[in-house]
């Protein structure tokens, strides 16, 4: 008894001077919530270290947990601590582990064996010092990284003094002994499965938090240039050049040198430090949504590839960042050749960054490089980032992806499929984007400016302005493996040799993956103050509204919301109305102005602008309910067949343009939920087979007319290509001509009608609609290359008229009939 206290007391003394340094990060607590505290519990960690231990005892002891260096309960355990070891370092200076066989396990698995009514949870407890990978360069690192078992006892005093503030704690899922028993297996064999299950549990965890084996740089170069996808192109490059094998063979080397990332944990831990400074400088805080389902894939050992939304430079440092505080592996990310930048193009190097050319379809040689580097690290389980969007989105929506990354990771994937991939789409949300001024200036007509060093001395110039929260949402994992079950039953039985040309499903199937991709980051938006207020206003002639009204109308979309939710991972503020018009204010971004009658909310200067950046984040949100509001401006009741079958044909377009979540199939039903919200809040009327408006001087009708607004210039595009297409029946006109003419027309209209955003005549956007009407049939490309309509674009020309206001309609009129 005396010997027990003395230790436990020696115990005390050490855990109490280690944690005069060691601050570790705890993780995983929401693991132990289903936790019986009624029954055993003891920890299980990794390896003997007495420093783990000392730290797992404070560990439990803030977080009201059984401590580890004291009795297990209930008495009749009879064990007088509740923990052990897996695995014990044997060897002087380079140690290897040995198993241990716990004597503690098996009593306590004996115990649960005696009486069918017992159990004990086994808690695995993962400890990551410095949480450094498996590839470094210094005989230093070599020596402290917690993963190397280099150097002994001396060896963890230093990583604990080096590395005591870098800590992180995590608790895993609860393993139950009794279901182990009750398998009815002999003891032995038990206890065999019990240490198998275990040390399975930690590799997952490891990998998940620091990631796989990464080789030395130099090797996996030299790895890369001898394969044999590589050596063919350099073959073909020697016969088409005429140059020697060793010429050709260095240039392969000089590209992979360009691409490959430099990945080193000291890198990452600076830039950790300095974006927690920048974070909580311009930051008011940031917000992180559904990153356990993240977790459970990566524990899974399922290759990771974050395809985040694309709208500010900020995003990929964000979601590293994010990612590692959490406890997950920071991602190798598809940087642009153009941010390969003296300092700090070697900054994002070392902290995962790989360099790509912007187009290297013409260069046989770097794409096959390219592809063996990306296929290397898919295949070893590396998490990999890459925006699907291509370039940082200058108007706030998403862009139409391009599809080259996912291209070449689904060519890897068809060539080697024993690792699961998962597509993580992350949806990140700005209330003011770091970005802004640069963005008027493009959305202006402005040539977009090359990136460089000066960039980030023109970006410290803004820290004294506030930039409200950050909201970074992790939406709807895509497997990779079903997904193509899905779109093509016989895709493994396909040649994927990487020299060999693609089968002919491969790119339609492609296109159906970025799509639905685009969708699923469009699926995770978070709504914040700002695109809110925006959407309002900006719906108004004058961006301005009485406070009053103001609040009525956001009042109306946050229940709008509610009763009828986009996607699951979509999140909107906890604010009443009033509390976000102040918090918008505050951000200098709207306008007050009293007088006897109430206040005026409105927007002033480039703010009128800029504000669509924000109302576009959030756009495809409202966009059936605003097309609802938009049939109700000419027409006073509609029935419900025309709603819905008016709705399923412009539906497709509305998609193509906005990546809406919602198969076609599902449009019916949904039309018929929003026509169930909208007739609750007394938007509309209900009557037997139709629907009507409200009163034209009611509240209601005042909100409905400025829903019906929000995408009112997405209309107003549509027709001005259809009106075009169907004034030049009898004069065809080429794509690229009819996109020039869509451009001018729209620009012209924009002036006419005194409406600043200059996004509206943006030639992406009626390129993408002129596309789609290809795509399904209503318009058919010539042998001449002119485009003809048929009748069905003659109907939707029609039906279009009946959502468009009267001034509208005569606008594009006038304009097309004098442009013929």
């Amino acid at each position: 008894m005396n010997k027990l206290f003395t230790s436990s007391a020696l115990f005390n003394l050490l855990r109490t001077v280690q944690n005069l340094w060691v601050r570790p990060t705890l993780d995983g607590l929401d693991n132990l919530k289903d936790l019986d505290h009624q029954r055993p519990v003891c920890y299980v960690l990794a390896q003997r270290s007495l420093s783990d231990l000392l730290v797992l005892e404070k560990q439990c002891i803030k977080a009201g947990l059984p401590r580890p260096y004291r009795p297990m309960s209930p008495a009749d355990v009879d064990e007088p601590r509740a923990y052990f070891y897996l695995s014990q370092a044997k060897g002087l200076i380079l140690q290897r582990d040995r198993m241990l066989s716990a004597h503690r396990l098996e009593r306590l698995l004996q115990w649960v064996a005696d009486d069918e009514d017992r159990d004990v949870q086994l808690v695995p407890v993962s400890f990551f010092w410095g949480r450094a990978p498996d590839k470094e360069e210094s005989l230093l690192k070599l020596l402290f990284a917690y993963n190397y078992s280099v150097g002994g006892r001396f060896r963890k005093f230093v990583s604990t003094l080096l590395l005591g503030r870098q800590t992180m704690v995590h608790f895993n899922d609860p393993l139950s002994l009794r279901e182990l028993v009750d398998e009815g297996l002999d003891p032995a064999r038990t206890m065999r499965k019990a240490n198998r299950v275990l040390r399975v549990h930690f590799r997952q965890q490891r990998t998940s938090v620091v990631g796989p084996d990464l080789s030395h740089r130099r090797t996996l170069v030299s790895g890369l240039v001898k394969t044999p996808a590589v050596q063919q192109a350099i073959e073909q490059e020697v016969k088409e050049s005429g140059l020697k094998p060793h010429q050709i063979e260095g240039r392969a080397r000089m590209y992979a040198n360009e691409i490959a990332s430099d990945y080193t944990i000291s890198a990452i831990r600076f830039l950790q430090t300095v974006l927690s400074w920048f974070w909580n400088k311009i930051y008011q805080g940031i917000d992180i949504q559904n990153l356990d389902q993240v977790k459970d894939y990566a524990r899974r050992q399922h290759t990771l590839i974050y395809v985040p939304c694309h709208r500010s430079h900020m995003d990929y440092l964000l979601v590293s960042y994010l990612l590692y505080n959490n406890g997950l592996t920071p991602p190798h990310i598809a940087a642009g050749i153009n941010l390969n930048m003296p300092v700090i193009g070697g900054l994002l190097r070392r902290c995962g960054a790989f360099f790509m050319r912007r187009s290297f379809r013409d260069n046989a040689l770097y794409s096959a490089v390219f592809n063996e580097y990306l296929h290397t690290l898919c295949t070893r389980g590396f998490p990999v980032e890459y925006f699907i969007e291509g370039g940082r989105s200058r108007t706030g929506r998403t862009l139409k992806p391009r599809t080259g990354m996912l291209a070449i990771t689904l060519r890897s994937f068809l060539r080697d499929h024993r690792r699961p991939i998962t597509f993580i789409p992350v949806y990140v949300g700005y209330e003011r984007v770091l970005e802004g001024n640069t963005y008027l200036g493009e959305l202006r007509g402005k040539t977009k400016k090359k990136e460089s060093p000066l960039d980030i001395i023109r970006t410290l110039r803004g820290l004294r302005s506030s930039f409200g929260k950050v909201r970074v949402t992790f939406g709807a994992p895509l497997e990779l493996k079903p997904f193509l079950d899905s779109q093509q039953v016989d895709w493994r039985d396909a040649d994927h040799d990487p020299r060999s040309a693609p089968p002919p499903w491969f790119s339609p199937l492609t296109n159906n993956l970025a799509t639905r991709l685009a969708s699923h980051i469009n699926g995770a938006a978070a709504i914040n103050p700002v695109n809110l207020i925006a959407m309002v206003l900006l719906s108004t002639r004058n961006q301005a509204l009485g406070e009053e009204v103001l609040q009525t109308q956001l009042d109306s979309y946050l229940k709008l919301l509610d009763q009828v939710p986009y996607a699951p991972h979509v999140t909107h503020p906890q604010m009443q109305a009033r509390e976000l018009i102040q918090y918008v204010e505050k951000l200098g971004l709207i306008a007050r102005r009293s007088d006897s009658l109430g206040d005026i909310i409105f927007l002033e200067g480039n703010n009128a602008v800029l504000m669509t950046y924000y109302r576009n984040n959030i756009l495809h949100l409202f966009a059936i309910p605003s097309l609802l509001a938009n049939y109700f401006i000419n027409a006073h009741e509609v029935s419900r067949e025309e709603l819905i079958a008016f709705s399923r044909q412009i539906y497709p377009y509305l998609s193509s343009e906005l990546f809406l979540h919602y198969d076609e199939e599902q449009v019916p039903q949904l039309i018929q939920r929003w026509l169930e919200a909208m007739v609750e809040q007394g938007l509309l009327i209900a009557e037997a087979d139709s629907y009507r408006r409200p009163d034209s001087s009611s509240t209601a009708f005042v909100v409905l007319s400025l829903l019906g607004k929000a995408i009112a210039q997405t209309l107003e595009r549509f027709y001005i290509v259809a009106s075009l297409l169907s004034s030049s029946l009898h004069h065809p006109v080429s794509a690229e001509k009819l996109e020039n003419r869509c451009r001018d027309l729209a620009q012209r209209i924009s002036i006419i009608n005194g409406l600043n955003a200059p996004e509206f005549f943006d030639k992406a956007l009626f390129r993408n609609f002129i596309n789609t009407l290809q795509q399904r049939g209503v318009i058919l490309l010539q042998d001449d290359g002119t485009l003809c309509s048929s009748e069905q674009l003659l109907e939707m020309t029609r039906n279009a008229r009946r959502l468009l206001t009267a001034d509208v309609r005569h606008s594009v009129t006038q304009v097309t009939q004098g442009n013929q």
